[in-house]
């Protein structure tokens, strides 16, 4: 087979997943698993159509970029302070548990230390696609479930942020805790930049010219990869320096907007993202990680709604409403496979590791909507009693 360029390649990923994404939307699927399902059908491992897959994977770590830019974007903090108080708890006490759930397993069929307790920090997050796109938007912004599920969440968000840094700094597969240590000290120094930057730089620029649409999109874009970028050089990450960057800009009252101008730039990137985690899911390592995965998805799927009903039931929380919770936050989440992504190219875990990882987002994901649109209000629900918008 010839070779494809780069533009049929495009067309492949694109096309394809418009396609894949229609019959995942019909069968209530979540559209990130149709996308790593396409990956792995048109990569090396299926029918090989599209095999400049490293470079794609390169492009796709943009889309992690703006992904944690907006995710700084949108924590005003003031409400992330009140939704924080509500959830720290509860929040610190399950990531203890499901770190050490995920270490015991790794450890259990053989894998490093390194490598188990990556596998546990995998499993300490919960899908935000499943946990607040399938809850009702007059619950996400009115109602007490709301408030607990963006509270657990955004502490998950600080917690992956803290081990992107850890992971980050080792890059010979053992953990470099002196450049860790310096990646922390970098960290406030970064941060006060990027305020006074914004005080007295980009806030009178945006006052300025905000009528110009195009100049707040390029500033904005320029800003966001100008300090990733500085973070990357002071020993951080890109990533971590997007997430400041967005954190920087949330208290302008232009955020909303940029936000809303950056999100199909980052639809974009992030679609190249999961099919290039899919274009590198070896089916020959199949026979190998089938049944961890299917034993740690089983735990993960019986253990997580367990563990967030006792725990916010010792806060008096409603019996139904803690059920309701722990079965939207019963799977592993996004970051997931961004942190094996991660730890395989900083040769901190194997094939294996990284492979178990992938194999238990894709089944958690699948049988927790399955949950949710079955029993819970959700906005796509078969039965109309618990259809909710």
């Amino acid at each position: 087979m010839a070779e494809i360029n780069l533009f049929q390649s495009f067309f492949l990923i694109f096309s394809g997943a418009a396609i894949v994404a229609s019959l995942a939307l019909f069968g209530r699927q979540p559209l990130l698993v149709a996308y790593i399902a396409l990956g792995v059908l048109l990569g090396p491992s299926a029918f090989g159509v599209i095999d400049n897959v490293q470079l794609l994977a390169e492009m796709s770590n943009i889309g992690i970029i703006f992904l944690l830019f907006l995710l700084g974007l949108e924590m005003q903090p003031r409400a992330l302070i009140a939704v924080l108080r509500k959830a720290i708890f509860v929040g610190i006490v399950s990531c203890a548990i499901f770190l050490g759930l995920g270490f015991g397993i790794g450890q259990l069929f053989g894998y490093t230390d390194v490598e188990s307790w990556v596998i546990g920090m995998a499993l300490m997050f919960s899908s935000t696609i499943i946990g607040i796109k399938l809850l009702p938007t007059t619950v996400l912004h009115h109602k007490h479930l709301g408030e607990m599920m963006v509270g657990l969440l955004l502490f998950q968000d600080f917690v992956a942020i803290t081990c992107l840094m850890i992971l980050l700094s080792g890059s010979t597969g053992q953990v470099d805790v002196a450049q860790l240590g310096l990646s922390f000290a970098a960290l406030p120094l970064v941060a006060l930049f990027a305020w006074v930057v914004v005080k007295y730089l980009l806030l009178p620029l945006f006052t300025r010219f905000d009528r110009f649409h195009e100049y707040v999109f390029l500033l904005a874009l320029g800003w966001c990869m100008g300090l990733a970028e500085l973070a990357e050089i002071v020993g951080l990450s890109h990533e971590i320096g997007a997430f400041i960057a967005g954190i920087a800009l949330a208290t302008s009252p232009i955020s909303q907007y940029i936000a809303l101008s950056l999100k199909p730039l980052r639809d974009f990137f992030l679609v190249l993202f999961f099919f290039s985690l899919g274009a590198q899911f070896k089916l020959a390592m199949l026979p190998e990680v089938a049944l961890p995965a299917l034993i740690t998805a089983a735990a993960v799927l019986a253990i997580k709604p367990a563990v967030f009903r006792y725990l916010l039931g010792n806060q008096s929380e409603d019996k139904v409403l803690a059920w309701d919770i722990g079965f939207r936050l019963g799977q592993i989440s996004e970051f997931s496979l961004l942190i094996a992504f991660l730890a395989f190219n900083q040769q901190l875990i194997g094939s294996g590791a990284s492979h178990l990882i992938q194999a238990t987002a894709i089944l958690t994901f699948l049988v927790s909507s399955y949950i949710v649109v079955l029993n819970f209000p959700n906005p796509i629900a078969i039965k109309d009693h618990l259809r909710r918008d």
